[in-house]
């Protein structure tokens, strides 16, 4: 009886001592260096924006977002990913080019929110404030589409 008493406190702390010396991954890379880590935006609600350098509504619509985010910086997180999977150098060019403001993803986080890729582009999930996946917004998206969705959420 006792062998057994003594083999499951064993593997418990060595189970917990592996914990301790395993990095987080909760954390999502960002463009322009640090990491987000979703929990921190509770409260907030965010619109993780999907983008292509050549897409043009992609490009017409970034514009729209940075004016969004600038008028509720208590209230919204923006955030961006870009769908071609460029890394690095490319990525902080096009990003640059194309003006976006707010955070850039280094890694997709649909995955996190049981999302399946785009079928095009722009598309913009929409986190609730308790950071749960509230809507997919598909094609470009104007002032008045975003304000209507914040509008709509409870404060």
């Amino acid at each position: 009886m006792r062998e057994p008493f003594r083999v499951r406190w064993m593997m418990l702390a060595v189970t917990l001592m592996l914990a301790a010396c395993t990095p987080s991954d909760a954390g999502y890379p960002l463009l322009n260096g640090g990491s987000l880590d979703f929990a921190t935006l509770k409260g907030k609600v965010v619109f993780i924006n999907y983008w292509a350098e050549w897409c043009a509504p992609c490009r017409e619509e970034i514009p729209t977002f940075n004016a969004f985010a600038a008028a509720h910086p208590d209230q919204v997180q923006v955030l961006s990913v870009n769908f071609d999977g460029v890394v690095a150098d490319t990525l902080a060019t096009q990003a640059r080019g194309l003006g976006i403001q707010f955070p850039t993803l280094l890694r997709d986080p649909r995955s996190e929110f049981g999302v399946p890729p785009p079928m095009g582009l722009p598309e913009t999930l929409v986190l609730d404030r308790g950071g749960k996946l509230l809507r997919v917004l598909g094609g470009p998206q104007t002032r008045a589409d975003l304000e209507a969705v914040l509008a709509a959420l409870p404060p």
